[in-house]
């Protein structure tokens, strides 16, 4: 493009720019009418209905059994191997808990090039935690990090996850804004309403294709997200 096709480009937008820009819609405004308030107890049941509609398995537990359940979960599809977060007070709980009872918890220490094989294809379930979750969709919110990497939540065909029932939001704007998204985000910030599944033209689904065939919750209630 020649230099004057451009400025005659440029001219032209120039004239047919608004003189004043539209005000900005009050997102938190509409955010406040649409969805209001909610009880720990509400947000956990919204929860766990919708990410059940969407085929994952959900858990309540406690802090004080969840290890319990998940080792129930895992001798259930008899599962003697997990991949944990070392370093994660999730992980290093498994670490401590499962191995007694003849599971064996890998750590993910290394760099995916020197053990993929492995990975790919002798890792059939992996433990994350969650970092909150939208009650209105069922959806779990993940950051992974150097200790938690994307890889776990996406390569074994079990995915379990730990989710707090207090880190539950109303919204999907609740949760940006409570968590701080503005502040900062991970390279990957993660979204899962369920298991991984596709549709071919005829719209028929199957579940496992890009990622896991299982999406496991363990859901820490408390006293009044039980109730």
């Amino acid at each position: 493009m020649s230099a004057l096709a451009r400025d005659r480009i440029l001219a032209k937008l120039r004239q047919n720019a608004p003189s004043t820009a539209n005000a900005l819609p009050d997102v938190a405004a509409w955010y406040a009418g649409h969805r209001p308030a909610e009880t720990a107890a509400d947000k956990a049941r919204r929860f766990r209905h919708f990410i059940e509609q969407a085929h994952a398995e959900v858990h309540a537990v406690t802090p004080g059994n969840w290890t319990q359940t998940l080792h129930a979960v895992l001798k259930a599809r008899a599962i003697d191997r997990l991949l944990v977060a070392e370093g994660t007070p999730h992980g290093d709980a498994a670490l401590d808990d499962l191995p007694p009872h003849g599971i064996d918890c890998s750590v993910y220490d290394m760099a995916i090039e020197a053990w993929k094989t492995e990975m790919f294809e002798a890792t059939p379930a992996s433990l994350t935690g969650a970092r909150a979750a939208i009650a209105e969709t069922g959806t779990l919110i993940l950051w992974p990090d150097a200790l938690e990497p994307r890889l776990m939540s996406l390569v074994p065909p079990v995915h379990i996850v730990l989710l707090d029932a207090t880190r539950i939001h109303n919204t999907f704007f609740e949760a940006m804004t409570a968590e701080g998204w503005k502040d900062g985000l991970p390279t990957n910030a993660l979204l899962i309403s369920g298991p991984s599944k596709t549709a071919d033209i005829q719209q028929t689904l199957a579940y496992g294709a890009h990622g896991p065939k299982e999406l496991i919750v363990l859901l820490i209630e408390t006293t009044e997200a039980a109730q």
